[in-house]
């Protein structure tokens, strides 16, 4: 291997460039941006993976879908395992502009040793680091000790709405005897983590209304009712002081966690202060939630519920007014095996039921994704430990993610039950879907180690 790696270390200034002009190209698939950017964005990345060595490069598109980039290296023959790496190459809007010490697409390096950029680690990095590592294979020896495909999305931050057409359409393409997944977290910089379960989300928007039209608060207040004061107060019953859910019934099907998983959790490092810090919750500050779980349990393992919108009138533009109606969207992280259609019905229900007087509640279902999750044994994963422990130097732990991947359920499955091993470079500063979103850049040099052992490491995979 020490050819391979001293080929990545030629150009591992060239692949951090790479990296820097691919997160410039602003390819924000959410609604309201320019789809012409992710059009340029897929664009690049077909030509990252061709300049890497990739052969049979495309930009594929089906019809309501932002582009796909697909390629492969298939030399080392029909008996030799083959592995299918998924990233992609949408990024989230910037968000508040001004919150951005740094232009958001104009990444720059800061004395931190840090990329900063949107898209930067969430996951132009999830690209950059195989075709780096890649690249170092095909210069080195002139070839893969294994067979490889490529699938780079460019819809996965609304959704993944076209991947399962996508897949079934490109199946025997696709077809592969392992997932690499480079989209998930490292529990700590520097300390490299195997990704074994991810939760699910449910979420409704609740419309409370309660007028035609907006009415003079002076006038009307007091016989006529308000509703935005009736829609916080029905929100205000989904959870205790403590911020404990409080819909009744909706944690009972969470599947307990078996002693090898309990102790795997209790293994795990855990500073407090540093957690604190890093969510930007003050010093001192007191965990929310179910204090009979540990925080990694409440994380990964249980649910939690959020108000991630919620809309009556701007306080900038405030009157004096009774809103005619007000509206949230209530989300739940549902714990891998909850069923979240059962879910999404006892939120409903606890949202509708004894509305305020004088006020009228309906919902609206918008999503329910189930959570997944697998057991890390076999071939496949302990290739990926001792490919993480060499590209990191030191031994990868195995965590879960509280955030959902709709698709890996799915995918796995089109695939026919592959092992799926989710490994990623988001870590707790990286500030992922938020303003000065960041890369590590020693972990993408790690990471991109860790790519080059993991081709040899899974070619003794059974195919």
């Amino acid at each position: 291997m020490s050819d391979v790696l001293a080929a990545l270390e030629r150009r591992s200034d060239e692949s951090v460039d790479e990296l820097v002009e691919l997160s410039r190209i602003p390819g924000v698939s959410a609604a309201g941006f320019d789809a012409a950017e992710l059009e340029r964005s897929a664009l690049a990345v077909a030509a990252l993976l061709s300049r890497a060595g990739l052969q049979n490069v495309e930009v594929l598109r089906i019809p309501g879908a932002h582009p796909y980039v697909v390629g492969d290296w298939l030399g080392a023959g029909p008996d030799a395992p083959t592995a299918l790496v998924y990233a992609h190459h949408d990024v989230q809007p910037p968000g508040r502009l001004e919150h951005w010490e740094t232009p958001a697409f104009e990444p720059c390096i800061r004395p931190d040793g840090r990329l900063y950029g949107r898209g930067v680690v969430d996951d132009k990095a999830g690209i950059v680091l195989h075709t780096a590592a890649i690249r170092a294979w095909l210069e080195a020896r002139e070839g893969l000790p294994l067979n490889l495909k490529f699938l780079v999305e460019g819809e996965e931050e609304i959704g993944s709405g076209h991947l399962a057409d996508f897949l079934r359409g490109y199946r025997e393409r696709l077809q592969s005897d392992v997932l690499v997944l480079s989209d998930t977290a490292n529990l700590a910089t520097g300390l490299p983590s195997l990704t074994t379960s991810l939760r699910g989300i449910v979420s409704l928007d609740v419309t409370v209304r309660a007028l035609d039209h907006p009415i003079h608060s002076g006038m009307w207040g007091g016989p006529v009712p308000d509703a935005a004061a009736a829609l916080t107060r029905i929100c205000a019953r989904l959870v205790d002081d403590r911020g404990v859910i409080a819909v009744a019934g909706l944690s009972d099907d969470v599947p307990p966690l078996t002693q090898a998983e309990r102790s795997g959790l209790e293994a795990l490092p855990f500073d407090a202060e540093a957690f604190r810090s890093d969510a930007g919750m003050g010093g001192g500050a007191e965990f929310s939630g179910e204090a009979e779980y540990s925080v990694y349990e409440r994380l990964w393992y249980r649910p939690a519920l959020a108000l991630t919108a919620l809309e009556a009138m701007p306080l900038a533009g405030a009157a004096n007014q009774l809103v005619s109606q007000a509206r949230a969207r209530v989300s739940v992280r549902t714990a891998p095996g909850q069923d979240p259609q059962r879910v999404a019905a006892l939120l409903a229900d606890t949202l509708k039921r004894d509305a305020p007087v004088g006020v009228r509640v309906s919902t609206r279902l918008h999503a329910a994704v189930p959570g997944w999750k697998t057991v890390a044994e076999g071939p496949a994963f302990e290739a990926a430990r001792r490919a993480l422990a060499a590209g990191y130097g030191c031994e990868p732990v195995t965590i879960g993610c509280g955030a959902t991947i709709p698709f890996v359920g799915p995918f796995v499955e089109v695939l026919g039950g592959v092992p799926a091993l989710l490994l990623g470079l988001e870590d707790p500063p990286c500030n992922a879907h938020g303003e000065n979103e960041s890369l590590d850049l020693s972990d993408f040099q790690r990471a991109s180690r860790a790519s080059a052992h993991l081709w040899q490491e899974l070619a003794e995979f059974p195919p």
